[in-house]
């Protein structure tokens, strides 16, 4: 009975589907615990206040975020010097995120648990989110104006408030006119001085060439001049406001409101005034530059270069791969030689990225990009235009890498549509070339697709090759902006991939960037997920287009 079971195959089925259940778990509880971890990040944690008193007796106060919480062994706690009360196995420890990195040298510290002798949530509690240094963790004493005390007490939370939102402002408009109007300005004298250098190298530089071009500069000056004075006019206005806050050891600090992001309350909140600033955390995350080191703010300089990089990539790849698919299948006569390309194509998937990384940054930074640079851009030697590391040899790069998965996916959709439907467009009197370009490759558009989202797919993961080509931990500018010529390819640019690895591995602030890994992983997987999504519809609504024509 047992070995007709297993003749019949029906085991087999059944571990099969148990495979994929398996995997499908796996995959499952790996995103809900970047979720958990990641998405945790922006919940308006309560601020702790440790009444601690350590082993020889000294007392202390501790106002922080409880982050975490482990049992350290009690041999472990010995070794590292600390009296292990009550004969206990384990010491039960709290990670504390102390902030106020300027006062204490560190934002996070261990405490454990049997010298703590009190442990509040107090109302008056805030929380600092600072431009530099993090967050400054104590109570608002004060709002001053031009060193003056303008509120005291309870009523300095609503004026702090009040005087940082105009402060917002103002810095908004301060970061508006620098980079955008000064930046303008700059990239408009640059690319003037590069013309200049242009026209000396041909002779044709003159004394009137030298009139219109000091005009021009003259016209740069006055509007930059201009924009300096609005410039010195809202930084002194920006300066007015400060508040007096103190930390765990009663010292008062006088913090600029300029140098403030935001201030908050978290156990003063209600759970619908928490799930609000849960949005608003989210939003700046995902809308804001980033700060210190990566570590604070937001990502979407990396957003924006993952996604235009792979919009790119897809516009380069698709065709290339179309076209050799296509001659693979419809014109190259079958043999050893077409048998030997489609191996390499094969092969070629399975090369370790980082060697087109290393095949890029030699053929296309160093060869083609120095190339153009020495035929079209001689007046900006010896700096590189396109003979460095750029968004245009990242984008190719990774087209290279993702080729023959859309080759291979094109090709089997090809030999997927019937010869008879090929034969009939040819004895309607359609050429080899109209019966390819009207008939053939509408009803392969499908597989198309469906190699470009496995292109895309990896393309948008990949990190190794980006680190050679292209992709830096803070980029000064985005390769898209309102400049002539608009998008511009020979700019570096941010990633999410690299971002993982450089906040995960490279950050001096290990315990705060941890929770940002696991956001920035989970933002990586959503922006995959939106781009196969997409061509998904593309692809479904192709097949459905094309399904009665193939029946």
């Amino acid at each position: 009975m047992i070995k007709a079971w297993f003749k019949s195959g029906s085991p087999w089925i059944w571990m099969t589907a148990g495979a994929v259940s398996i995997n499908l778990l796996l995959v499952v509880g790996l995103l809900l615990l970047i979720a958990i971890r990641g998405l945790g990040h922006f919940w308006p944690a309560d601020i702790l206040e440790y009444q601690y008193q350590n082993q020889q007796g000294q007392h202390s106060v501790i106002i922080g975020e409880e982050v975490d919480e482990s049992l350290l062994h009690e041999a472990q706690a010995r070794a590292a010097g600390f009296e292990v009360l009550n004969d206990v196995e384990y010491l039960h420890q709290y990670l504390v995120k102390t902030g106020n990195r300027d006062i204490l040298g560190s934002d996070f510290r261990w405490i454990q648990d049997q010298y703590i002798r009190e442990k509040t949530a107090p109302d008056d509690l805030i929380a600092v989110e600072r431009r530099e240094w993090g967050n400054f963790y104590g109570r608002l004493r004060a709002v001053k104006q031009n060193g003056e005390v303008i509120a005291a007490g309870e009523q300095a939370w609503p004026v702090a408030q009040e005087k940082l939102a105009k402060d917002l402002v103002l810095f908004d408009e301060i970061d508006r006119l620098q980079d955008k109007d000064v930046g303008a300005i700059n990239y408009n004298l640059e690319r003037l001085r590069l013309k200049q250098r242009a026209l000396e190298l041909k002779n044709q530089w003159n004394d009137t060439k030298a009139q219109e071009f000091a005009a021009l500069k003259t016209t740069y000056e006055a509007q930059y001049k201009v924009i300096q004075a609005e410039l010195s006019k809202l930084n002194r206005e920006i300066k007015t406001y400060s508040i007096v806050v103190s930390e765990a050891g009663g010292r008062e600090i006088d913090i600029p409101l300029n140098r403030v992001v935001k201030l908050s309350r978290p156990n003063a909140m209600s759970v619908l005034d928490k799930s609000i600033e849960y949005v608003k955390n989210f939003k700046a995350f995902i809308t804001e530059e980033p700060r210190e080191a990566n570590t604070e703010g937001g990502i979407f300089p990396a957003i924006f270069g993952t996604v235009l990089m792979v919009m790119l990539m897809a516009v380069v790849v698709t065709p290339f791969g179309v076209i050799a698919a296509v001659y693979l299948r419809e014109y190259a006569k079958q043999g050893l030689i077409t048998r030997i390309i489609r191996i390499a194509v094969n092969n070629l998937a399975g090369v370790p990225s980082i060697v087109y990384g290393v095949f890029g940054l030699g053929f296309f930074v160093y060869i083609i990009g120095g190339s153009i640079d020495k035929i079209f851009f001689p007046e900006a030697a010896p700096a590189p235009v396109f003979g460095t590391p750029g968004l245009l040899w990242a984008s190719l790069t990774l087209a290279l890498l993702t080729l023959p998965v859309v080759i291979v996916a094109t090709e089997e959709g090809l030999s997927r549509i019937p010869k008879s439907i090929r034969e009939g467009s040819l004895a309607l009197g359609a050429t080899k070339a109209e019966t390819l370009w009207r008939t053939v490759l509408p009803m392969a558009s499908p597989a198309i697709m469906t190699g470009l989202i496995l292109a895309v797919a990896r393309a948008a993961g990949e990190v190794a090759p980006l680190m050679l080509v292209g992709v830096v931990k803070l980029a000064p500018t985005l390769p898209l902006d309102g400049n002539f010529p608009y998008l511009h390819l020979d700019r570096k640019f941010m990633h999410l991939g690299f971002h993982i690895y450089d906040v995960g591995f490279q950050s001096p602030n290990v315990e705060a960037a941890r929770p940002l890994v696991y956001a920035t992983s989970l933002l990586l997987v959503m922006v995959i997920v939106g781009l196969n999504m997409f061509a998904i519809a593309i692809r479904n609504n192709l097949r459905e287009k094309y399904r009665a024509l193939e029946n």
